[in-house]
Order: C-alpha cells, then sequence, then structure tokens
C-alpha cells in the first residue's frame, strides 16, 4: 500500500517514513502544503497523513480541496494543535481521524492499519488464495505447510496481487501502488521483483498462481 506524508519538519517526516518503509509500505513525502496538494490529487495514495500547519498551503485547505474533487482517500490529521475546536475542525472538513504531536509510531501504525480496514471495508486479517496465505499482521506467508520468506519489497508486491486477485496489473498500476513516486518506469525492476516472488510462491508447487499476460502486464489467480 502506498502512503503520502505531507509533513515540513523533515526529522518527523523521515521517521514516520522510515517506520513505515519497514512495516512494507511504499511511501512519499511532500515538504510543504502546495506538494501535497499536487501529490495527493494525481496519485491514487491509499492513505495521506496530513499535517495542519504547513507552509504554501495550510492542511485544512488540502483537506477540504481534496474532498471537494471527490477524493474520498482516508485521511489521518497529524498536528500540534491539541484542543477540541481545531479536532472537531478538522472532522468536520472530512477527515478521518486525528493524532496530536508528540505521539508514539506504535498508536500512529494502530491508527493507519484501522483507516486501512476501513476504507475497504475489510476486517480480516489474512489474505488467502488456493493454499497461499498471508498474514496482514505478523507479515508471515505461507503456501501450504511451508513457510516462505519474502523481501519487504516483495512483500508488499504478493500484497496487492492478493489484494487484486482476478484482475490484470498494468507496471504502471504496480508501480503506483508498490513503489513511491521516484520510481523510475523506464527500468524493469517490476519484472525482476514479479521473477523472484513467482519463484518463491509458484516454482515448487504445481499449481501456478502468478501468471504473466504478455505486453499487458500480470494477475494473481487459481
Amino acid at each position: 500500500m502506498r502512503i503520502l506524508i505531507v509533513e515540513d519538519e523533515k526529522k518527523v517526516a523521515a521517521f514516520i517514513k522510515k517506520g513505515l518503509e519497514e512495516e512494507t509500505y511504499a511511501v512519499d513525502i511532500a515538504s510543504d502544503g502546495e506538494e501535497g496538494l499536487h501529490l495527493g490529487e494525481q496519485n491514487p495514495y491509499d492513505l495521506i497523513i496530513l499535517d495542519l500547519m504547513l507552509p504554501k498551503i495550510n492542511g485544512l485547505d488540502i483537506l477540504s480541496r481534496l474532498r471537494s474533487q471527490k477524493i474520498d482517500t482516508p485521511i489521518l490529521l497529524l498536528t500540534a494543535k491539541d484542543s477540541v475546536d481545531d479536532k472537531v475542525e478538522g472532522l468536520n472538513q472530512g477527515a478521518d481521524d486525528y493524532l496530536t504531536k508528540p505521539f508514539a509510531f506504535s498508536e500512529l501504525l494502530a491508527r493507519i492499519r484501522v483507516l486501512l480496514r476501513r476504507g475497504k471495508a475489510e476486517t480480516k486479517t489474512t489474505l488467502e488464495i488456493a493454499d497461499l496465505t498471508l498474514d496482514l499482521v505478523s507479515h508471515k506467508v505461507n503456501r501450504g505447510n511451508e513457510e516462505i520468506e519474502l523481501t519487504g519489497k516483495e512483500y508488499s508486491l504478493l500484497e496487492y496481487f492478493m489484494r487484486n486477485q482476478e484482475k490484470v496489473l498494468t507496471r504502471t498500476m504496480i508501480a503506483e501502488h508498490v513503489w513511491d513516486y521516484n520510481f523510475d518506469t523506464f527500468t524493469n525492476v517490476i519484472d525482476v521483483y514479479v521473477n523472484h516472488l513467482r519463484k518463491k510462491i509458484d516454482k515448487n508447487f504445481p499449481a501456478k498462481l502468478l501468471h504473466t499476460l504478455r505486453g499487458v502486464g500480470y494477475v494473481m489467480k487459481v
């Protein structure tokens, strides 16, 4: 899943980005409101973490403009403002949750997981296809009785495939959801990672789950 952090405090943004990438999320950072609004309008994020006090365009204006464009991406406000009125104003503008600074990363992560589940009307913690299972909490992957070791990026890629079973996923779609916006789309990195993933989840099993549609993309299906 891909998350946008709109935060002008570089240390805070870097801290959140590092923690989320360790949890296998793809993360983009915008350091001012103008850049944050542009990225939020142009990219299909699964979640936006939005500071209120930003240069150029403040967080509430970003929130209002995104919602006016019918962009319903879950938005978590992250700010030093902690009065009830501030919280009510943010929620009334269309925010989905509110967390004040300073905060514990474990709480931020828990709130992110709740919003991502809510956004997809999802309560389950395991994804399954045939005998392949992915635990969204422990990040363990098994095929039958065999546990499969994946790198962080391989896990993110597999999760994206398993959330979109039977759907054809183009390389552009994969890049938008699994990599950040600095990704060079002219490389063959996606194909390399898909091949690595296929070897791990399919090579030693009779039923193949990850299929290539030449010239189009990939699909995960039984």
